[in-house]
Parts: structure tokens; C-alpha cells; sequence
């Protein structure tokens, strides 16, 4: 369509029209990139100390290679040894969900002698995970059981166990459990499993739920329990559809199919695994692309569709061999020795038979498992000699203390004042640190409240009248975003802007919003006479959440006769008082609708709008006030949100003047 639109124009104007459109795709990849290194900077400067919170904070980006990359370099440069342990652990584990276990190795060894070097026990703990799972996925028992069993033990070895330390428990519970899983330990494998799971519960992490519950199903299926394999199944397939996990998702499904297939329900198999399959090519994870195949071509196998079944079972063969994933080679082989029978070829059946036998009893040899007896009873020893030893030291502290003299006992008071006094001067030191570090990050979300949703939204809106040959409309609103851009990149450097200045930005930024309305909202602004508009002082963008509030909470949902009036008044001489009234459908519905979506994301613009006015009213005589009240017609049905705010004028240093 847009090659039409444009043969229409002459050679000039098909190239302002190109380089139009690789200057927008420009900007919003370079924005896109700025974001991410102020927010990088951010973080660093912030210097987050404990694992949990900084995995957190940076939330979604830890999946982003190159973003981690930018972390690292940056954390490198400023000296920042948490995010440069974090990056490399997020690297590490991107490289085993992609079975690259060489590179992965060497990336989460070089975390472990970071944290190691810099005395970071919690990343140190969660390294010493991670690498258990790398030898995991490729059946080298001896060093997963190794690894796992060094990270329970620093974990169990602190005195105050955190989220982060609990979790990683329950990881190394969790982890041991597979392992014993592989060597066909069912009942130690169930009781570790059955540990993680109750660390899991008490700290309500539905991730950790959904793995342990997935795992105990697969020590039910060991044992031919298959009705209770296949309930375990579908609660952990519960826990992932409220995370929305694909991962989870795939391995769900690949074992419900795999119950379907052993209680003779090759139909229902092939109707869980097909999609599955499909979902497992798009995360890019070798280990469950492969698991996918091979209970694909096992599903096609048993309802005699030979001729797809094979070539799903060579996929999944060749991935295990080529990411050396012994396990599956094994389960491949021995499904493929199946399909050979079936066509009659013994010969060529026996001998895949006898190699995936082969593989299986090299994984599950004697020898692993009397590492695996060793190493569980050294791990238990050891356990209850540091046992003993802390009661031994504990019960020596306590004779010490009670032969203590009246003067030892006058000098730890007079510490204990000492201590207490350092205490708070560090803590108030802390609070004020804490309160700078607030409004810079009030500042940063100040910049980004409209940055890169709103712009590339904007921009696309601006960019669909072009393609339409609507050049004037195009023309206008492109001269309306330009200049909002202008005013909020003004106003963003400025704590105050005067009262017009803000009102002229927000008729800007509805202008341009109106556009993905199709113009349907009607907004108007009124400005009482005795409001001198130029001489009032409000925080810059202080009104643009209650619009967009208004917009897509109170009138989206809505199908017609929309409309936002924004009034300005000055009810008493020491405030201006600001109202912004929609005829929206109310709080009550918007937040039902809100309540049945998947994500659920909290929106801290009110929030942060409230503590920049309660900064701002500390210079001022009177404090703001803010009151939502909800409209309702003459039937009691909501019609409506009316938002008022009433912010002082009559600043501290004019009343000591006057």
C-alpha cells in the first residue's frame, strides 16, 4: 500500500517521506538504548548491596544480553562489584537456557571468583546454584551434587537467612532433588523436593511452587502413580499460567503429555505437545526444544503416524547430541528403537535399544552413586559437627559473661550509650542520604513519565496519517508533539513552572492523545478571572497523571460521549484550587477491569505526583490537599471522577517579609 501511496509523489518527496521514517525509527532505538544507560547508571549509583532487591529493581532487563553486557561494563568502570557479579551470573544462565555450556561454565566460574574476591556471599550462593545446574543439564552428577551442596552449606552457615538466602536453600533442596531423581533415589529425591517446597510456600514464591510441584509429578510417574503424577502436573501448571511462564508452560505440558502417552491417550499427547513445541522454538532453550520433539514423534509413534514421527525424533536426537544432553539422547534413541520395530527393521531396533540402555547406565553408574552416598554423608557430618561446635561456643560466651565484674559491666554501658549515640548520627546520616537519593529518582521518573510508551505511540499516530496522505493533519499534530516534547524537556530541568506554562503542556499532551481516541474526548480548560495564571507556581507536570488517569482508566473503556474539563479557580486567598472532572465510568469499574487482567502492574504516578507536592509544600504557609470523589447521576450510577487539588500560593519567605 505505502509503495502505491508513494509512486505518486516525485523523487524528492519519496525522500523526505524515507528519511522521515528512518529518522523516527532512529530516535526510538536510540531512546530505547539512552533509557536503559541512565537506568544502568541509576542503579549503580544506588548501590543496591543485596542480591534480591537489585534482581528486582532490574527486573525484565536481566533476560537482554546486551544490556547485561552495558552493566557489566558500567559497574566495571565504576567500581560497583554487585552489578558486575549480577551481570555475569544473568549471562551465564542465558547461555545454559541456550545448552551453550562451555561459554556458560566460564561465565558463572569467573561470578563465583568475583563474588568470591569480594566477600558477596549471596551472589556467591546463587553462582554456586546456577553452575550445579549447568553440569545438571548435562548429567555430570558428581560436580552438580558438588556445587549444590557447597551453596546449602554457605546458606545454612548464616546467621540471618534473608529472602535471598532462603530462596537460594530452596533452589539447592530443589536441584539435589533432580539429581536424585536421575540416579533413581525416588525417596531422598521426594524428601528434598518436599523441603524445597515448604521454604517455597512460606515465602510465597509461586515459581518456586510450580518447579517443586512439577518435580514431585515426575517421582509419582517414576512409580507408575500416574493419577497423582499427573494432579502434581496440573498444579504446577496452575502456579505457571498465574506467573505466566513459558518455560513452565512447556515443561507442564511435556509431562502431561508424556502421563496421556503411558495411560494409552496418544490423541490427547499429540493435542498437549503439538502447540508446545512450537512455544519451546521461541524461548531458544535447546534442553526443552529437544524433550518437546521426542514426546512429539513418541505421540506420533503410538498412533502410527510414522512418517512424522521420525523426523520429530531425529530433531530431538540431534539436539541432545549436539548439546551433549545424555539423558535425552537416551530417551531418543530408545523411542526410535520403537519406530524401527514398527517397521519391521529388528536389527536396526536392537541396536538403538542397546545405546540408549548404554547411555542410561553410564548417567545412573554405581560409581555416581556412591559419590552421591559419600558426599550426602560427608554434607550431614559436617552439618552436626558445626553444630556442635556453635553449642561448645555458645556455652563458653555464656560463662564468660556471667564472670564479668560491676566494672566491665559499667564500661559496656557507657559502650552501649557510645554505640547508641553512632548508631543514630549513622542511621540520620542514612535518612538524609536516602532522602537524596529519593529525589533524584523522583527526577528520572519525572524525565520518563512520558517518555517511551507515549512518544512511540505518538509517533506511530502521526506516522498513519502520513501513510494516509493526510498531510495536513500530519503537519499539526507533528507541530503539536514537537512542541510538548520542547516544554517537557524545559520543564523536567525546572523544580516550578508557572500555572500557564503547565496548562499550555497539558492542552499539548491532550492534543496528541487525543489522536488514538479519534478525537472523541472533549477537553476543555477554564481559568476564573481573578487567577493570575503567569504568577502561580506549581511542580512542573504535577497535572499530567490525573489526565492520563482520567484517560485510561475513566474514559477508554467507555464507547461515546467523552469529556475532560479541567477548571481553575481561587476559592481562598491562600490556594488555587485545580479540578480535573471526567465522565468516565468510575474507579469501581475501572479497577474490576483491571483486576481480570493477567498482569497486574501498580502505577506509582499518583503516588510520586503526592510526595513532589508534599516537597513543594514545605515552602509555603498551608499544605496541599488532594480529594477524588466519585460521580454518580440521578439513577446512583457512576457517571464519573472529579480530582481536586488545592495547592498553597502564598509562599514561607513572603510571610516573613511582609
Amino acid at each position: 500500500m505505502l509503495k502505491t501511496i508513494l509512486s505518486k509523489y516525485k523523487f524528492s518527496a519519496r525522500l523526505a517521506l524515507t528519511l522521515c521514517f528512518f529518522l523516527l525509527y532512529s530516535f526510538s532505538y536510540a531512546q530505547n538504548n539512552q533509557d536503559f544507560n541512565a537506568f544502568a547508571d541509576s542503579i549503580i549509583n544506588l548501590n543496591i548491596k543485596d542480591y534480591n532487591k537489585l534482581e528486582y529493581a532490574i527486573y525484565k532487563n536481566k533476560y537482554d544480553t546486551l544490556k547485561m553486557r552495558t552493566l557489566e561494563q558500567k559497574s566495571i568502570a565504576k567500581k560497583y562489584p554487585q552489578g558486575e557479579v549480577f551481570a555475569n551470573i544473568m549471562l551465564g544462565n542465558q547461555y545454559r537456557n541456550k545448552s551453550l555450556f562451555p561459554q556458560a561454565e566460564k561465565t558463572l566460574k569467573h561470578a563465583l571468583e568475583l563474588s568470591e574476591k569480594y566477600n558477596l556471599v549471596n551472589f556467591q550462593i546463587v553462582t554456586l546454584n546456577m553452575l550445579g545446574v549447568v553440569y545438571r543439564r548435562q548429567s555430570i552428577v558428581k560436580d552438580a551434587l558438588d556445587y549444590h551442596q557447597k551453596a546449602l552449606r554457605l546458606a545454612e552457615s548464616e546467621k540471618t537467612k534473608n529472602e535471598a538466602t532462603k530462596r537460594s536453600i530452596a533452589v539447592s533442596y530443589n536441584s539435589m532433588g533432580n539429581i536424585y531423581l536421575e540416579l533413581k533415589e525416588y525417596d531422598l529425591a521426594l524428601e528434598h523436593f518436599n523441603k524445597s517446597l515448604k521454604i517455597e510456600k512460606d515465602l510465597d514464591n509461586k515459581l518456586g511452587l510450580a518447579i517443586n510441584y512439577n518435580n514431585i509429578g515426575i517421582i509419582y510417574e517414576a512409580k507408575d502413580s500416574l493419577d497423582l503424577a499427573l494432579k502434581s502436573y496440573q498444579t504446577s501448571l496452575d502456579y505457571n499460567n498465574k506467573i505466566n511462564s513459558t518455560v513452565g508452560k512447556i515443561i507442564c505440558n511435556n509431562s502431561i503429555g508424556s502421563i496421556y502417552l503411558k495411560q494409552n491417550k496418544p490423541e490427547l499427547a499429540l493435542t498437549t505437545i503439538k502447540p508446545t513445541v512450537a512455544l519451546a522454538e521461541k524461548t531458544n532453550d535447546k534442553f526443552y526444544t529437544g524433550m518437546a520433539y521426542i514426546n512429539l514423534g513418541w505421540a506420533q509413534n503410538e498412533l502410527n503416524l510414522l512418517d512424522e514421527a521420525k523426523p520429530n525424533l531425529e530433531k530431538g536426537l540431534d539436539i541432545a547430541k549436539n548439546y551433549n544432553l545424555q539423558s535425552m539422547e537416551s530417551d531418543a534413541k530408545f523411542q526410535l528403537s520403537k519406530w524401527y520395530e514398527k517397521q519391521g527393521d529388528s536389527k536396526k531396533a536392537l541396536d538403538l535399544y542397546k545405546e540408549a540402555v548404554t547411555i542410561s547406565e553410564e548417567i545412573s553408574g554405581k560409581n555416581n552413586s556412591q559419590y552421591v552416598n559419600t558426599l550426602r554423608i560427608r554434607y550431614e557430618t559436617e552439618k552436626k559437627s558445626n553444630q556442635i561446635l556453635e553449642l561448645s561456643s555458645a556455652n563458653k560466651l555464656a560463662n564468660a559473661k556471667l564472670e564479668q565484674s560491676k566494672k566491665t559491666t559499667y564500661f559496656l554501658i557507657l559502650g552501649l550509650i557510645l554505640f547508641g549515640l553512632a548508631t543514630f548520627l549513622f542511621f540520620r546520616q542514612r535518612q538524609l542520604k536516602s532522602e537524596k537519593q529519593i529525589l533524584r529518582l523522583e527526577q528520572d521518573m519525572l524525565r520518563n513519565q512520558m517518555n517511551p510508551h507515549f512518544i512511540f505511540n505518538s509517533l506511530n499516530s502521526i506516522k498513519l496519517y502520513i501513510i494516509n496522505n493526510e498531510k495536513e493533519n500530519a503537519v499539526y499534530y507533528l507541530n503539536k508533539f514537537s512542541k510538548l516534547i520542547r516544554k517537557i524537556l524545559i520543564a523536567s530541568t525546572e523544580k516550578i513552572i508557572s500555572l500557564k506554562d503547565e496548562l499550555e503542556t497539558m492542552d499539548l499532551y491532550m492534543n496528541i492523545e487525543n489522536i488514538r481516541f479519534s478525537n472523541e474526548i472533549h477537553y476543555k480548560i477554564q481559568v476564573d478571572e481573578d487567577v493570575d495564571t503567569e504568577s502561580i507556581k506549581i511542580p512542573s507536570l504535577v497535572l499530567q497523571p490525573f489526565l492520563e488517569n482520567a484517560l485510561w482508566h475513566g474514559l477508554s473503556p467507555k464507547k461515546d460521549d467523552k469529556f475532560i474539563n479541567l477548571s481553575v479557580s481561587k476559592t481562598e486567598n491562600n490556594f488555587v484550587s485545580i479540578s480535573i472532572t471526567d465522565n468516565g465510568i468510575g474507579r469501581t469499574a475501572s479497577a474490576k477491569i483491571k483486576e481480570k487482567k493477567l498482569l497486574k502492574q501498580k502505577s506509582l504516578g499518583i503516588d510520586i505526583t503526592k510526595q513532589r507536592l508534599a516537597n513543594f509544600s514545605k515552602n509555603y504557609t498551608e499544605n496541599f490537599e488532594l480529594m477524588i470523589n466519585d460521580l454518580y447521576d440521578s439513577n446512583n450510577q457512576p457517571s464519573g471522577t472529579c480530582v481536586v487539588l488545592k495547592l498553597p500560593i502564598i509562599p514561607l519567605q513572603k510571610l516573613r517579609t511582609a
